[in-house]
């Protein structure tokens, strides 16, 4: 019994002598191995904006209009005899378009000219009554009164002479106006009536029977914020830059599916008041529209002349959206990340013009920006680059 206790007792000091040694020398693996080092700071190319006095062109969206836009009625009432035009075809000013029932007003012209036949006649008649009493006056065998009756009834006669020709008159210009003819050159629409169908003219509640639109050229129309009337009339007022009240600057304009602004225009046209709902005032570009591509209501975004101005660029690929705003990244002498909110303008030479929030100075970060290691606050190792304007 007691030599199998001093066998267990032996099994357990072996045991605890084991796990102790066992304990040490991981301790001392664990003192000796070197401390883990982190990953280095990633790499990044940094670079001073360019800055270069360049033409500044501001953009605005906005829809082409007709420079002429008429709506083709009736001026007199009758049924459409005929159509003389295909839908959607370019017409001439004085085309004839539609054609109204004119029999009802040739009759009205014959009456009319009979009419001044019968007040000719009694022109006639009243002019040798008063010849023939014109003697009998000077004898006494007819009394004033009587001489004075006969040259009242000579000028009701030329009175309604002169009404029967404007009678006439009017009737033939009604017969006229049942030739509906083109006001302008331009598109036309479609018919908005057809054959046989009565139509309403005159002054009241006409028939619409179609609508013509010039095409060339033409008008764009788009809206400009109360802080850009309020720069532009400075510089005006410094001589920086003429207002488009005064001065046709040059506008150009791309489509929507265009990537460069091709279309090329002038400002012809600046409204007297600001919308106060909207805080903007409406502008207007004229653009020359050969081809006939340019459409009545075809939305794209224009480009106005802003003057001469000294800019700083920078790729659009170094700029970062940050909820609603854009900010670049810039590296100080510390080689710290720092954002910087920007206001941008327009492409020049394939860089980005920023209007502010960066200086000369500023190194800002060009390359290296989708390292998911670069952010604010964060230390990397700057490269020097630089940022040239794109040649094509």
């Amino acid at each position: 019994m007691f030599y199998q206790c001093s066998n267990r007792l032996k099994r357990c000091a072996l045991g605890i002598i084991t796990t102790l040694a066992v304990a040490s020398a991981s301790a001392v693996t664990a003192a000796d191995a070197p401390t883990a080092a982190g990953p280095p700071p990633a790499a990044v190319t940094v670079a001073k904006p360019l800055a270069k006095r360049i033409t500044n062109w501001d953009e605005y969206s906005g829809r082409f209009q007709a420079v002429q836009n008429v709506e083709v009625r009736p001026r007199v009432s009758g049924f459409i005899d005929k159509i003389n035009f295909k839908d959607g075809q370019m017409v001439k000013a004085g085309d004839l378009l539609f054609t109204i029932d004119p029999r009802p007003f040739e009759l009205a012209v014959e009456s009319a000219k009979a009419e001044i036949a019968r007040a000719n006649a009694q022109v006639e008649l009243a002019s040798t009554e008063v010849e023939r009493a014109r003697p009998l006056l000077r004898s006494g065998a007819v009394t004033e009164r009587d001489f004075d009756q006969r040259a009242a009834n000579l000028s009701v006669a030329r009175a309604s002479m002169q009404a029967a020709q404007a009678a006439t008159r009017n009737a033939e210009l009604n017969l006229e106006w049942t030739r509906v003819t083109a006001p302008i050159d331009g598109r036309i629409s479609d018919r908005k009536v057809d054959a046989g169908n009565l139509v309403t003219g005159g002054s009241g509640s006409t028939t619409l029977l179609s609508t013509i639109v010039t095409t060339n050229p033409i008008h764009f129309i788009f809206e400009v914020s109360e802080l850009d009337y309020l720069r532009y009339t400075r510089m005006a007022e410094a001589g920086q830059r003429q207002s488009s009240r005064v001065a046709s600057n040059p506008v150009r304009i791309r489509l929507s599916d265009e990537k460069v602004f091709t279309h090329t225009g002038e400002m012809d046209f600046v409204d007297n008041t600001l919308n106060a709902r909207s805080g903007t005032i409406r502008g207007r570009a004229i653009v020359e529209n050969k081809s006939g591509l340019l459409q009545p209501g075809l939305f794209a975004r224009l480009q106005l002349f802003g003057g001469e101005v000294d800019a700083l660029l920078v790729p659009d690929a170094a700029i970062v959206s940050d909820q609603a705003r854009k900010i670049v990244f810039t590296v100080g002498d510390d080689g710290i990340v720092k954002p910087k909110p920007v206001v941008l303008g327009a492409i020049d030479g394939g860089l980005r013009v920023i209007m502010s929030g960066i200086t000369a100075d500023d190194r800002i970060v060009i390359d290296g920006i989708a390292n998911p290691m670069v952010r604010p606050g964060v230390k990397v190792t700057p490269q020097d680059g630089k940022i040239e304007m794109v040649t094509n």
